[in-house]
């Protein structure tokens, strides 16, 4: 993730949600910075680490790393699901077409793209279900539609 992508998102949220806000304790101690906080979330969600992993490396107990991986999960889809997270529009489509056309794909919307990601943790109930003759492991397809401009 670029930089100002990750500050951007650090700000928007840290404005939407005073916990991703630094503070005190009684003490006047600090509690935990909102950059660990977020390279906390980032860790788990990149890495598929569970949130007791995060501890060795950011010192961030597994209860409150659930909790930031929970709050930073709400609190992006409560600020980018309006812009991010919704279905194109007639004005989004006819820009992807007119792109689309003007690159050499007419009547192109998106891209189909799939892969296998690794399901390490399968319960062995489902294994049958999701497991292919040719990856010999558990894995579960991931499939995105993008535009040009994601």
């Amino acid at each position: 993730m670029q930089k100002h992508v990750f500050l951007r998102i650090v700000g928007d949220l840290s404005t939407h949600d005073d916990y991703f806000k630094q503070k005190f304790d009684a003490t006047n101690k600090e509690g935990i910075s909102s950059l660990a906080k977020y390279t906390t979330t980032m860790h788990m969600l990149a890495y598929g680490l569970t949130a007791d992993a995060v501890d060795e490396y950011i010192k961030i107990g597994g209860t409150t790393a659930l909790e930031c991986l929970r709050k930073f999960c709400k609190g992006i889809i409560y600020l980018y699901k309006p812009v991010y997270l919704r279905a194109p529009n007639t004005d989004d489509l006819q820009r992807i077409l007119h792109v689309s056309e003007m690159r050499g794909f007419p009547g192109m919307i998106g891209s189909i793209d799939c892969m296998h990601w690794k399901w390490k943790n399968c319960p062995t109930a489902w294994e049958g279900q999701f497991t292919r003759g040719d990856k010999g492991t558990t894995t579960v397809i991931l499939k995105v539609v993008a535009s040009h401009d994601l």
